[in-house]
């Protein structure tokens, strides 16, 4: 769920970097330039909510649920992922998403990566980087990738859906099944089925 890339540094400002998610690729289609992948629109139709497209597949982990605030959004339409994964919603959870605390995280994404920092955690640095997450998120179908375009910063929002794995011609990008891992793939990978505004 989150990826720790930097050492915490506690005294004075606390600086929680890169929590959240890494993209997983080969290598060698990791290096290889974008146009090299030749994608088409039928491509992108999981990104869409709709069917998969020719050797495309998403299989089904884990079910998954619950309340998050939006402390950031970021759209992706060029990098592999996009096929897939059109957004990633920068949350939190718990303590770190009442209306109190949330406005004091300070959140930068960047290639599927999330980057947040807090001057005073108000809990243990541990359990702090269990409550804020960069999750993919992927449309279930045409409605919900319509609700998905009206979510914005400061949002609390409901998600279920389930936790996925896709494959596109043998790549494959797998989501984590833990809410309290840490590392590169200890992300979720989120199929949303329904979406709830709790606040707006």
């Amino acid at each position: 769920m989150r990826s720790l890339q930097s050492v915490l540094q506690i005294g004075g400002i606390l600086l929680l970097s890169a929590l959240g998610v890494s993209v997983v690729a080969t290598p060698a289609l990791a290096n290889r330039p974008a146009a090299q992948f030749q994608l088409n629109s039928a491509q992108f139709n999981i990104a869409k909510g709709l069917a998969p497209a020719q050797n495309q597949q998403v299989k089904v982990l884990d079910q998954f649920a619950g309340n998050f605030r939006i402390l950031g959004r970021k759209d992706y339409q060029n990098d592999r992922e996009a096929q897939f994964s059109p957004v990633d919603f920068a949350v939190s959870e718990g303590l770190l998403a009442s209306k109190y605390y949330y406005p004091l995280i300070g959140v930068r994404q960047d290639n599927r990566y999330l980057t947040w920092s807090m001057s005073k955690l108000p809990l243990p640095p541990k359990k702090a980087m269990q409550l804020v997450s960069n999750i993919h998120i992927i449309p279930a179908n045409p409605k919900i990738a319509a609700e998905l375009k009206q979510v914005k910063q400061g949002d609390l929002v409901n998600l279920r859906g389930d936790l996925v794995e896709v494959d596109d011609h043998g790549w494959t990008w797998r989501s984590s099944l833990s809410r309290t891992d840490v590392g590169d793939g200890a992300c979720e990978l989120l199929r949303v089925q329904a979406i709830q505004w709790v606040e707006k």
